[in-house]
């Protein structure tokens, strides 16, 4: 696992690498999802393990810490997540949008959907760990992602170690979205922001993976290079092209052929497309501008100027309301069906 850094996060680790003589007890990494950061904290997790890091910090990959770590059976080490993230059996140098892409791939499969959050059971089964000596007298490190799957009860729990932490004890923190932490926890952690790569590092590291189109891809996940490796390797990838070109040609059949063809495909996965579809459709309109799918530049004109501004922003609205209950549609065809008709209505 080590030396594993992505190019776009060797300034940041620069930045880590100063904070190693007089750590803080708790980091929290953020930035967008899809820029590798659960990766990032765990080779720090590593290096602060390691029994022979490098000249630029880097674990060695070769001593015994490294091995346990590898195998993440190391006794200082602990990593807190959701159940849905390791019923999936993730390795470190997969990042949680590539995990998160690969469980909605499989959820339409389970029996008993694992939890999103982090429970309170969790954070409390960290008091043993915490409170046992160290295996070599060094430091005991938690990573813990993403942070805002943390429940009010466990977000509690946490708070009340934070507050009162450990001797010997490091907590890596990574988020997307830190605005949904408690400011509470915000104030007891050491932030630290992860940039976004440029769009030449993406497309470099995009085209090494053999992804094609990488440009495509990226524009349509935000700049974010993992998030668009994940999906560019998505069984349904094939269906989300189709939903896609329809979008592109709406009406009443092809809104019921799209609810019918899409059954297989995660409803959280359809309603983030089409929302933002639906931002380059009002981008289009006001500025000219389109972010996420250029290669629909032309079609995404000519919508643009056949749809009524208002009624554009009442049906982005609805569909960010059905976004918030996308995860759990009493069904899903007809879930979709509504939405993708009141889609085709705004042209009609």
């Amino acid at each position: 696992m080590s030396k594993l850094l992505y190019t776009w996060h060797e300034d940041a680790w620069q930045q880590l690498r100063q904070l190693r003589e007089r750590l803080p007890h708790a980091i929290l990494f953020y930035g967008q999802e899809g820029i590798g950061k659960t990766s990032f904290a765990e080779q720090f997790a590593q290096s602060v393990l390691c029994e022979s890091p490098d000249m630029d910090s880097h674990a060695c990959g070769q001593c015994l810490s490294c091995g346990w770590f590898a195998q993440y059976g190391h006794p200082d080490f602990r990593r807190i997540r959701p159940e849905i993230l390791d019923e999936e059996g993730v390795n470190d140098e997969e990042s949680e949008e590539v995990t998160d892409a690969k469980k909605s791939s499989k959820s339409t499969k389970a029996t008993k959907a694992p939890s999103k959050d982090i429970k309170i059971d969790q954070i409390r089964a960290l008091a043993e760990f915490m409170n046992i000596s160290t295996h070599r007298q060094g430091l005991r490190v938690i990573v813990l992602y993403p942070a805002e799957a943390l429940n009010s009860a466990s977000a509690n729990a946490l708070l009340k170690t934070l507050e009162e932490p450990p001797p010997n004890t490091l907590f890596l923190l990574v988020s997307h979205n830190i605005d949904r932490l408690l400011p509470t926890i915000l104030s007891r952690c050491r932030k630290l922001a992860l940039p976004m790569p440029s769009q030449q590092q993406s497309l470099t590291w995009l085209q090494s993976q053999g992804v094609k189109n990488a440009e495509d891809w990226l524009s349509e996940f935000g700049g974010a290079p993992l998030a668009a490796l994940a999906m560019s390797q998505m069984e349904s990838r094939e269906l989300m092209d189709d939903f896609l070109r329809q979008l592109a040609h709406p009406s009443i059949e092809t809104a019921l052929q799209a609810a019918e063809r899409l059954q297989k495909v995660p409803v959280v996965d359809i309603v983030t497309c089409l929302q933002r579809w639906l931002y380059d459709v009002f981008s289009s309109k006001l500025s000219g501008t389109i972010r996420y799918y250029p290669r629909y530049k032309k079609e995404l004109f000519s919508l643009a100027q056949r749809v009524d501004t208002s009624k554009l922003l009442n049906i982005i609205k609805a569909t960010n309301d059905r976004r918030a209950i996308a995860e759990h549609p009493l069904s899903a065809k007809l879930f979709t069906e509504d939405m993708m008709l009141d889609y085709s209505a705004l042209f009609s």
